[in-house]
C-alpha cells in the first residue's frame, strides 16, 4: 500500500479515504434560534435507511448517512459472521433509488434464514445482534503487535484536525483505520457500529492485512466494539472515550491492546500493557487546539 508523505497544511491529504464534510447529501442547513432568540442556521447530519440483502434474503435496515453503502453492507455481514471472506462475494449491487444493497455470494448460506428482519437504529446501541455475541472468538488470539505511544499521540493530533462531519455538524461518530502513526481510512456515521462496519467492508474488499493495524474510534470501548475489532483481526483499539468492564475483560482474553481516555497528552491502557512501547515523553506530545477538541464522553 503506497502512501504519500505527511502534509501538515492539509490533514486529509494523506488518507486513502477521508471524510467529505462538503458533500451535499450528508448534511442539510436548518434554520432555528439561539439562546438569545436570534435567528441561526446550522448544518445537521442527514440520516436515511439502507436495506441490506444477502442474496435473496432481506437481512437488516440500517439508519446511516448514506455514504459508502457497499462497504457498510460488506462490513456488517462480515462482522455478523455471514461472510467467510472476499472470495465468497461475487457481487455487490447498490440501488440509490430505493436505498438497497444486495450482496451476492457464490453459494447460498444458512445465515439468511437465521436472522429475521430488524431495524438497526442510529442510536448509540446497535440494533441487531446476530446469535451469540461471543461467536467467532473461541480460540482467537490476536497478533502481539507492539504499539508505540508516539504513534498514538501523532494519530490523535492528526485525526482531530482532519476536516470531518463532526467538526461541521456534530452528532456523528468516527472510526479510523491506522498503521503506525498514519491514519489510512476515516469513516463517519450516525452510529459508531456503522462506521466500524464501513472500515471492515473496505478491508474485506481490498484484502487488507489487519495484523499491523490500529483502530481508532470516537465512541465508548464497549464489549461489542472490542468483539468487532477482534473479529476483524486488528490487535489495537484506541478511543478518546472510556471503557466498559466487559469490554476490558474480552480484550484481555483475546490479547487486544485497549487504550481509552486518549485526550491530549493523556491516555489509559487497560489491556496489552506489555505490547505498549512508551517511546515519547507525554510532555512532548502535540497539544490540542480547543477548536478541534471532541468530547470524550460521546457514545
Amino acid at each position: 500500500m503506497q502512501l504519500t508523505t505527511d502534509n501538515a497544511s492539509d490533514p486529509a491529504a494523506d488518507y486513502l479515504i477521508a471524510p467529505d464534510p462538503t458533500a451535499p447529501r450528508l448534511t442539510r442547513r436548518v434554520a432555528g434560534h439561539d439562546e438569545h432568540g436570534q435567528p441561526v442556521e446550522i448544518a445537521v447530519v442527514e440520516e436515511r435507511p439502507l436495506t441490506i440483502f444477502l442474496n435473496a434474503r432481506e437481512i437488516v435496515t440500517a439508519m446511516t448517512i448514506g455514504d459508502y453503502p457497499d462497504y457498510l453492507a460488506l462490513g456488517f455481514l462480515k462482522n455478523q459472521g455471514m461472510l467467510s471472506g472476499a472470495d465468497d462475494v461475487v457481487g455487490v449491487d447498490y440501488d440509490a433509488d430505493i436505498d438497497t444493497v444486495v450482496v451476492r455470494t457464490a453459494s447460498q448460506t444458512t445465515y439468511e434464514e437465521k436472522l429475521e428482519k430488524k431495524t438497526r437504529t442510529s442510536g448509540c446501541a446497535v440494533g441487531t445482534v446476530f446469535g451469540d455475541m461471543m461467536e467467532g472468538l473461541e480460540g482467537l488470539t490476536l497478533p502481539a503487535t507492539p504499539v508505540r505511544s508516539s504513534w498514538l499521540y501523532a494519530l490523535a493530533h492528526k485525526i482531530n484536525r482532519t476536516p470531518s462531519l463532526y467538526l461541521e455538524a456534530g452528532a456523528i461518530h468516527g472510526t479510523v483505520l491506522c498503521r503506525g502513526d498514519r491514519p489510512l481510512v476515516y469513516m463517519e456515521d450516525v452510529g459508531r457500529h456503522n462506521a466500524v462496519d464501513k472500515v471492515a467492508g473496505w478491508m474485506l474488499a481490498e484484502g487488507v492485512d489487519p495484523a499491523d493495524k490500529i483502530l481508532y474510534t470516537t465512541g465508548r470501548l464497549t464489549s461489542e466494539m472490542v468483539i468487532k475489532t477482534a473479529q476483524m483481526g486488528i490487535p489495537t483499539l484506541a478511543s478518546r472515550s472510556g471503557f466498559t468492564a466487559w469490554g476490558v475483560e474480552i480484550a484481555q482474553e483475546v490479547g487486544l491492546t485497549l487504550i481509552g481516555r486518549m485526550k491530549g497528552q493523556r491516555f489509559t491502557c487497560l489491556s496489552g500493557e506489555d505490547r505498549l512501547v512508551r517511546d515519547m515523553d507525554p510532555a512532548h506530545a502535540p497539544r490540542e487546539d480547543r477548536k478541534h477538541r471532541r468530547k470524550g464522553g460521546e457514545g
